[in-house]
């Protein structure tokens, strides 16, 4: 669960900012010249930044429906600003094919074409689409999503070169100041909305469990089927026929590859301490009886196979559940411990807390339907949610922690996200300037 979304920009949309960023006193200043030979702006070592390459830029941002200037002054102004970016990519691209830095189209296509499908959701025709394509200056669709390929490579190629700098220590973070956040702040205060309503919280989630003989009638059950699998049984079909876990019964009970962390401890230790081939005994967790094949074994992933034989759960247990929620709400608001009252009775396959702000919008309706009208401290009457992997209904009992109502935005919330930002972006421009005294750069625009 995340605390709320992210209002500032990604790390990629860092590096396109930084890269395109008027140069330093230290890097080549673009002078106007009376007129560009053979359609070149400028040169980059020994690659040639051609007038179309700059044209092409002023086409994508038509075509994205951005507005440009109209005056003679503010034109050149973008003009200025769109090659030095192109010049500070070219200089990144040769460092990142001298540092063998490398992207394929195949890492960048979903991407593109999700963005495609965006962009053409817009308009209510095809004619219509391929109609606006052609005025911002592309013939075609295809003509279009290669050029956002093409883009997208560039700008993932800077994203992989500064993470491989960081990684070798070739990218120092440069010091920002309290000042230089603030005013950070203050420019993009606009952009910023209210934080949401946040709470955080602790809970006890009390499952009922089914009686002995419910558990004896399951394991005897699975041990059944462990003694057909034995004797010749089809893994996959029996699981078909006899698994009760819902997410994979018709795959078969396939798990697809899977890594620590994905299941609860009872079921790693099996699951994880298995030989491709082997299929377990039936074994015990709070889930009910599994029987584990297992298909094949990598490093860090495992890929095999479960069936699941759940214990009946009767109403008396549910009610048993619900009474043992009541004495825990007692207990805990007479001063019980909160770690003594989930030591014994909470249902080990849930959260027993949320403690980092949470927005409340995000909660799922029972929560927020339960909190409605409570205050930081207090602790709630038991309520009941389906779990429905399980297949049974549970009973939570939550104490609010802390609960806060929507609110503007403050610097002090995103400080430290501000800093880490600048900090890349002038380790960037730094490293920029860098290249730039490095390389051969002439600007003929």
């Amino acid at each position: 669960m995340s605390r709320y979304r992210h209002v500032l920009p990604a790390l990629a949309i860092v590096i396109a900012g930084a890269a395109g960023a008027p140069a330093s006193a230290h890097a080549q200043d673009i002078t106007p010249a009376p007129s560009t030979m053979d359609g070149v702006v400028a040169v980059v070592g020994n690659t040639a930044i051609l007038r179309t390459d700059l044209e092409e830029r002023i086409v994508a941002l038509r075509a994205q429906g951005q507005p440009l200037p109209e005056d003679s002054a503010g034109q050149r102004q973008l003009m200025a600003n769109l090659l030095n970016q192109l010049i500070d990519e070219e200089l990144l691209l040769q460092k990142a094919k001298e540092l063998k830095v490398t992207v394929s189209d195949v890492d960048v296509v979903p991407q593109v074409d999700k963005q495609m499908a965006q962009i053409r959701s817009r308009f209510k025709s095809e004619l219509e689409f391929r109609t606006e394509l052609r005025k911002a200056g592309f013939g075609t669709p295809d003509e279009y999503r290669r050029f956002l390929i093409d883009a997208a490579k560039r700008q993932q190629l800077q994203v992989k070169l500064f993470e491989k700098l960081r990684e070798e220590k070739k990218l120092p973070a440069v010091p920002v100041t309290d000042a230089e956040v603030d005013a950070y702040f203050a420019a993009h205060k606009g952009e910023i909305q209210k934080l949401p309503a946040t709470i955080t919280l602790r809970q006890v989630v009390v499952a009922p469990h089914a009686s002995p003989h419910a558990d004896s009638v399951a394991y005897i059950k699975a041990e059944s089927i462990y003694a057909e699998i034995k004797k010749g049984g089809d893994f996959e079909q029996i699981a078909k026929r006899e698994s009760q876990d819902p997410s994979n019964r018709e795959l078969g009970g396939d798990f697809g590859w899977r890594r620590r962390g994905d299941f609860v401890p009872e079921f790693e230790v099996v699951y994880f301490g298995m030989l491709p081939g082997q299929v377990s005994p039936p074994f015990r967790t709070p889930f009910g009886w599994h029987i584990v094949r297992i298909d094949r074994v990598q490093p860090s992933e495992v890929k095999g196979r479960h069936i699941l034989i759940r214990p009946k759960i009767d109403s008396a247990d549910i009610a048993k559940a619900r009474k043992t929620a009541d004495s825990v709400v007692t207990a805990w608001r007479d001063g019980a411990k909160f770690d003594t009252l989930v030591k014994y009775d909470h249902d080990a396959t849930e959260e027993k807390a949320i403690l980092n702000p949470f927005p409340q919008a995000q909660l799922p309706v029972d929560y927020q339907a339960a909190i409605k009208g409570h205050k930081p401290g207090d602790i709630l009457a038991p309520f009941q949610m389906q779990d429905k992997q399980r297949d049974i209904p549970k009973f939570f009992v939550i104490e609010i922690v802390t609960m806060d109502s929507e609110r503007d935005a403050s610097a002090a919330d995103f400080k430290d996200k501000i800093r880490d930002q600048l900090a890349q972006e002038k380790a960037i421009r730094r490293y920029l300037d860098i290249l730039r005294r490095q390389t051969f750069v002439v600007v003929r625009l």
